[in-house]
């Protein structure tokens, strides 16, 4: 598949909330329980943090982004996590397993090492192994396992904690 991975800009809000709200209302991928709105994704990409990775990957033939990753810092109050990022990834439902997660992956990777980080860290639901599956097939390790980290619509949901080490 043909794909433009870039930077992704203010304007990209709409087709970011394309992409994330019919995730959230699926409730099954996610732990993010409220849609978003275009104005609200506009602010968070204008404020995102300087050293952050945030990419959307372009489908030309779509026209459209159909895909994103973004990755922020793991903590802002010490300095003893600036090598750590914390890292979500999201691909349309219509351009789900065509590589495009891959693609995302291995840019995010380059410019995460360029910016300094060494460790990238995130959560899984226990409840989506195709997510854990595309997780370890990128070189991320299983760490753990949060028991009762969220709870929607009354339901506890585990989520598995992994990571993947530069160093």
């Amino acid at each position: 598949m043909n794909l433009v991975i870039r930077a992704v800009e203010p304007e990209d809000a709409e087709q970011v909330v394309g992409i994330l709200n019919p995730i959230i209302a699926a409730g099954i991928h996610t732990v993010f329980d409220q849609p978003f709105s275009v104005q609200a994704e506009r602010e968070y990409i204008e404020q995102f943090p300087e050293r952050g990775v945030f990419l959307a990957a372009v489908a030309p033939e779509a026209g459209r982004i159909v895909g994103f990753q973004s990755m922020e810092p793991f903590a802002k109050y010490t300095g003893a996590f600036d090598h750590v990022g914390v890292l979500g990834t999201y691909v349309a439902e219509d351009y789900r397993r065509k590589g495009i997660a891959r693609r995302l992956f291995q840019e995010t990777f380059a410019v995460a090492r360029e910016r300094g980080y060494e460790k990238i860290f995130t959560f899984v639901r226990t409840d989506n192994p195709a997510a854990l599956q595309t997780y370890l097939a990128q070189g991320f390790s299983i760490i753990g396992t949060a028991r009762k980290q969220a709870k929607l619509n009354g339901r506890y949901i585990d989520e598995v904690l992994i990571e993947k080490l530069f160093i």
